[in-house]
């Protein structure tokens, strides 16, 4: 029977396998598409996308980087068509963040590119499996989370 360290150690290696090739394949779907969009842009145009109240602020912490960081992605964004700013009525210093229609029609094809990658990712994988894999997971995130927050 494997020790302790020896679990983890597989856990962990088995995670950056999985991370890594699902953002490579990922990354693939994207290309192909020829939308030329970096993973943290992705992400950040999908928390736009979703969040009819985002600002830079949000999408910072939804992402978990610092603002000046999200700020660059989201300038090259703005500079590509595919956001745009509104004033923030509620918060005349902040503006809040929309997808424009070019924006819109992206994240279509960024969801059809990560729809395709999931469906190879869990092929051979049943129902049953898929939702164990998926709480099992947010758990995870869960305790990540309430790790890094100081157990809050």
């Amino acid at each position: 029977m494997p020790n302790s360290s020896q679990s983890d150690s597989n856990l962990s290696d088995t995670l950056h396998r999985l991370v890594h090739v699902y953002k490579s394949r990922l990354r693939a779907e994207v290309a192909q598409r020829e939308l030329g969009l970096p993973i943290t842009h992705m992400r950040a145009l999908k928390g736009i996308c979703r969040n009819p109240h985002s600002t830079a602020q949000s999408i910072a912490q939804r992402m978990d980087r610092d603002k000046a960081q999200i700020t660059r992605v989201l300038k090259e964004l703005l500079s590509d068509g595919l956001i745009e700013k509104r004033p923030n009525p509620d918060d005349g210093r902040s503006q809040l963040l929309f997808p424009t229609e070019k924006g819109s029609e992206v994240m279509n094809h960024l969801l059809q590119a990560e729809r395709e990658t999931a469906v190879a990712m869990t092929r051979s994988l049943s129902a049953q499996e898929l939702t164990l894999f998926a709480e099992m997971s947010a758990r995870m995130v869960e305790n990540l989370s309430r790790d890094s927050d100081g157990g809050n």
